[in-house]
């Protein structure tokens, strides 16, 4: 007989990386993630993580929205802190405005997705 290894397949967790940085401790809050999730279809959402706390995340948001014009909202998480989510693929766009606003550096900028 031949043995067939199968793969389950598992649910993708788009987090997964951010915890194992918390818990190895290997700069997890140096940090600012920009992820995509896919939603239904053509739709998603691009999640910004890890941007500092003395920081106004309300006005962030403002203009976020206004320059890429879409919508968005903040979340507060308790492992993750607030995290901020706007509609569509804005992963480019968002780490470009944040270098050229100097929210943060280039090399702080980490894109994850697809």
């Amino acid at each position: 007989m031949v043995e067939t290894e199968v793969q389950i397949p598992y649910a993708f967790d788009p987090f997964n990386d951010i915890k194992r940085d918390l818990i190895g401790g290997v700069g997890g809050t140096e940090y600012v993630h920009i992820r995509v999730q896919q939603r239904n279809g053509r739709k998603s959402l691009t999640t910004i993580q890890g941007l500092r706390k003395e920081l106004s995340y309300e006005k962030i948001l403002k203009d976020l929205r206004k320059d890429f014009c879409c919508n968005g909202t903040i979340v507060e998480d308790k492992e993750l802190g607030k995290v901020i989510q706007l509609q569509g693929d804005q992963r480019k766009n968002v780490s470009t405005f944040l270098v050229r606003v100097g929210v943060v550096k280039k090399d702080q900028i980490k894109i994850h997705g697809f």
